[in-house]
């Protein structure tokens, strides 16, 4: 990542890393149908009551949740239909002009996973079983974390998914310590300190998650109080992305990178490319899906890479944020260093990453390395702005000392064959004076009146050339040199003529 900002520096403000979307969830220690048998047996009942048991502490839940938003004098919603829950939230919050606390509560049936009884040879027994039931979004705007939503399952085992922003924790972190930032949506546009913005938000992986995240267990579950006291719940991510945002100045210095960015990264990016990004290899016991995807979307575009169920993305944020992004939801392809079994003795060593909460850390290294790495291998592609700003240059007209010298034309015959002429190649070594040119440039001829109008015609192409940059006084001499500036656009607007467009035309002509 240092050496792509390197190159851009000119047009970049910054850079910052954090997480983006995170989502967490919760089991309970009833997730198996021998746990929750067992569970049964406790409260002194019998198998074939467990509908009547469930149903009657499932309408618990519900009820909370309807007195939740009554106390707090906000919606509760039920959903009939497939909806994108958090534009409703979200436009409920900017409505209300919610800032803190309870946003609305949305309920929708939707499948979970749960137990049914099965019925055969001996006493009836649990099984698991995907089914419908109600789930409850309760959605927050919270003091620490911003905009967040708590799901839970109304039916046994009362399974809670919580899904935050990193960034919006981010931007409520650097508030508090005065750091200047501009933010767009989940991005920031501008930070006015990202190296202090960059050590805040490392920090993120280091809170206490079990205890943060059983709060807002608590909020949502009253059984914790009663039927379930004394039970906790196992926390672990279901999915994390991580960010490198590389902020530039304005729109336009990202715009003609940005293009040949995407061509790079779908074009030249092979599935080798995409594993060791992401810190594997490719060999033959690899079993999985590797591929890229590019899709065109408003407002821009972006390309996808994907390794399994984890991937890589790059696109842009707002047409000035250059994102690349890591998307973990299959953490065991990765190794993280901890105590294991191996040959029947526990050692510590490098074993597949599971999804605990307590390898958050491990989530970051991977995916800031994966991220760094992509990047590294896009300093290949050049900006093309400047160039491109050469050419509008050329075909413009100058006006030093309030004189005008008009510009040049690649596609005019006149133009090309000066710039033919200029840089033959026996100029190289001493330069060129006007009566070296002026035989490339007109008919020769033995009048001495049209021999002086053509030896000033040439010293006024020489002038307008100078103007423009393309060549230079060879100091003490009446000789002329191209100059690096020229070299490069007479040798393309020559290239053009020559090669390029015939070949275009040719081709549309078949």
């Amino acid at each position: 990542m240092e050496r792509f900002v390197a190159k851009h520096q000119a047009h970049i403000t910054g850079t910052i890393s954090c997480f983006d979307r995170i989502l967490f969830k919760g089991h309970l220690p009833l997730g198996w149908p021998d746990a929750m048998e067992g569970f049964i047996s406790r409260q002194g009942l019998r198998i074939k009551d467990f509908g009547r048991f469930v149903s009657r502490h499932s309408e618990q839940i519900k009820q909370h949740a309807r007195a939740m938003a009554e106390q707090a004098q906000r919606p509760y919603i039920h959903l009939d239909g497939p909806v994108r829950k958090e534009n409703i939230a979200q436009s409920i919050a900017q409505r209300d002009r919610i800032t803190e606390g309870l946003v609305c509560i949305l309920a929708a049936v939707e499948a979970c996973h749960s137990f049914k009884l099965a019925y055969g040879k001996g006493k009836p027994r649990l099984v698991s079983a995907r089914r419908k039931c109600l789930c409850l979004y309760f959605y927050f705007v919270d003091r620490e974390f911003g905009f967040l939503h708590v799901r839970i399952t109304s039916w046994f085992p009362f399974m809670i998914q919580v899904c935050l922003n990193g960034h919006d924790w981010l931007a409520r972190k650097l508030d508090r310590h005065g750091i200047g930032y501009r933010k767009v949506d989940n991005a920031f546009v501008a930070i006015d300190d990202s190296r202090r913005a960059q050590r805040l938000a490392d920090g993120f992986v280091r809170k206490n998650w079990p205890r943060v995240l059983s709060a807002f267990a608590r909020r949502v579950n009253p059984l914790l109080r009663s039927l379930l006291r004394g039970m906790d719940y196992y926390w672990i991510t279901q999915q994390a992305e991580y960010a490198t945002d590389v902020m530039f100045k304005s729109p336009a210095a990202l715009a003609g990178l940005y293009d040949r960015l995407l061509k790079h990264a779908t074009t030249c990016f092979s599935a080798e490319d995409v594993m060791t990004f992401l810190g594997r290899k490719l060999n033959g016991h690899f079993a999985g899906d590797l591929g890229n995807d590019c899709r065109r979307r408003w407002p821009g575009a972006r390309v996808r890479h994907r390794m399994k169920e984890n991937g890589m993305k790059m696109y842009d944020k707002h047409g000035c944020v250059l994102r690349v992004e890591t998307t973990i939801n299959r953490p065991s392809e990765f190794k993280v260093r901890r105590w294991g079994m191996r040959r029947g003795k526990r050692v510590m060593g490098w074993f597949p990453m599971a999804k605990g909460v307590a390898n958050l850390y491990r989530y970051l290294e991977v995916s800031r390395t994966a991220n760094r790495r992509y990047l590294d291998a896009l300093t290949v592609v050049s900006d093309p702005t400047p160039a491109h700003q050469q050419i509008h240059a050329l075909a413009r007209p100058v006006r030093p000392e309030g004189r005008s010298y008009r510009g040049f034309n690649p596609a005019l015959q006149d133009d090309v064959r000066l710039f033919a002429a200029v840089m033959r190649g026996e100029h190289l070594l001493s330069g060129f004076a006007n009566r070296d040119i002026r035989p490339h440039l007109f008919t020769p001829t033995r009048i001495p009146a049209e021999s002086r109008r053509q030896a000033a015609r040439t010293s006024r192409l020489l002038k307008r050339l100078h103007m423009h940059g393309l060549i230079a006084k060879i100091q003490r001499s009446r000789r002329w040199r191209v100059t690096h500036k020229g070299h490069a656009l007479m040798t393309m607007v020559l290239m053009l003529h020559d090669q390029h467009y015939p070949q275009a035309l040719i081709g549309q002509a078949a």
